[in-house]
């Protein structure tokens, strides 16, 4: 029997740490302190969970949160992988979950000390020895010094840079629309704290072309989210955020993060996203009001604005001028800040962010919009929601 799936399930709450560059505690308490703020949000306890989803890359077990929760017996788990790009997958296997009938309230949760422990913007000896074919793929580069986040992605920067004739400036956009929004954002940690283009400018080279204030944060913190059914979301305290469209996407020739090779300049596998969300919810880029985009780095914001549709391939950098990414623009992004402005939570902080605009609660509400759509990491196989009210 077929299960309609888009709208069956809804968000119903979202809670979140302090997000900062030393937490002070375990990631496991990280984690269990986020879902205790979700489900307060939701009006739920922990023994109303029977499903929970989080990333490979955690390093809390989904049975550790449920025994320190005291929630009883689960019914489903599950684990996403790809790094970032997991983030919206997340959100998407528990609206599976919940839709089907495997359980009837799964929690998707991300908490690490990104800043104060493993540093994943660090060369790190772990990611060229994992015991799997990605291990193998990063020991291609990593011996030659290819061998950061920043480094693989300032490689298809500067093609793009050059296919297209952008220019650094067009990534500062993105990065001074974010630091904006983040700063009347009291939850950001750069509150206060815009930037004008020239800093962007000036702020010293990390990787040619990208400069430091082109790679997000690294951060301690964790996030997490609430999915129930649409009905029983309803009569909760929050009402619901119906989950319209979920979607993950591999697209020909995938690597992680070095995929700059193929003919392909943009980022394919976010377009597969792109058209599974079109298809799933009946909309179109022009329904889409405000939108969060994964920004681990600037010049993929860009690219993803051209492979979802919002504007044609090398376009971007006109699309996004005199603040059309900004609140009153044409299409204001990352008005949380973005893991530019408030926090680098692996993608799920953005997710939250897209339920507040839904709910109106944002500290950046975009006026009548009356959907949303996220995406998560990209370089990597990703994923991408819509929601809305």
């Amino acid at each position: 029997m077929s299960i309609p799936f888009s709208a069956a399930a809804a968000v119903a709450g979202i809670g979140a740490t302090e997000f900062s560059k030393e937490s002070g505690r375990s990631e496991l308490q990280l984690s269990a302190e986020a879902t205790l703020a979700a489900l307060a949000d939701a009006g739920l306890k922990p023994s109303d969970v029977d499903g929970l989803v989080t990333f490979t890359m955690d390093n809390s077990s989904e049975i550790a949160l449920a025994r320190e929760l005291g929630m009883g017996d689960l019914r489903f788990f599950s684990r996403i992988n790809y790094g970032g790009g997991a983030a919206c997958a997340t959100v998407q296997q528990a609206a599976m979950a919940v839709a089907c009938g495997m359980a009837d309230v799964v929690v998707a949760y991300r908490g690490f000390n990104e800043r104060s422990g493993d540093r994943f913007g660090q060369v790190s000896k772990a990611a060229a020895a994992q015991v799997n074919t990605n291990g193998l793929d990063n020991a291609w580069t990593y011996p030659h010094g290819l061998s950061t986040p920043a480094a693989t992605v300032a490689m298809q920067a500067q093609r793009y840079l050059h296919e297209y004739g952008a220019t650094s400036a067009d990534f500062g956009a993105v990065a001074v629309a974010d630091r904006r929004h983040a700063a009347v954002n009291p939850a950001a940690f750069f509150y206060g704290k815009p930037i004008t283009l020239e800093d962007h400018q000036n702020s010293r080279l990390i990787a040619d072309p990208l400069r430091l204030l082109d790679c997000c944060q690294e951060s301690d913190g964790a996030v997490a989210v609430v999915v129930t059914s649409t009905e029983r979301a309803r009569d909760l305290v929050q009402g619901a955020v119906p989950i319209l469209a979920a979607a993950q996407g591999s697209a020909a020739d995938q690597f992680v993060m070095t995929s700059y090779y193929r003919d392909d300049i943009g980022i394919p596998e976010m377009g597969v996203v792109g058209r599974d969300l079109w298809r799933q919810s009946g909309l179109t880029p022009a329904d889409i009001a405000t939108a969060v985009l994964y920004d681990h780095f600037t010049p993929y914001v860009l690219m993803q604005l051209e492979e979802l549709g919002f504007c044609g391939r090398g376009e971007a950098p006109g699309f996004i001028a005199d603040g059309a990414i900004e609140l009153g623009g044409r299409l204001p992004l990352n008005t949380h800040g973005g893991q530019l402005g408030e926090a680098y939570i692996h993608g799920m902080n953005g997710i939250a962010e897209g339920v507040r605009q839904m709910r109106g609660t944002s500290v950046n509400q975009v006026d009548g919009a009356q959907h949303v759509l996220v995406t998560a990491g990209t370089g990597v196989p990703t994923s991408g929601l819509i929601l809305g009210r």
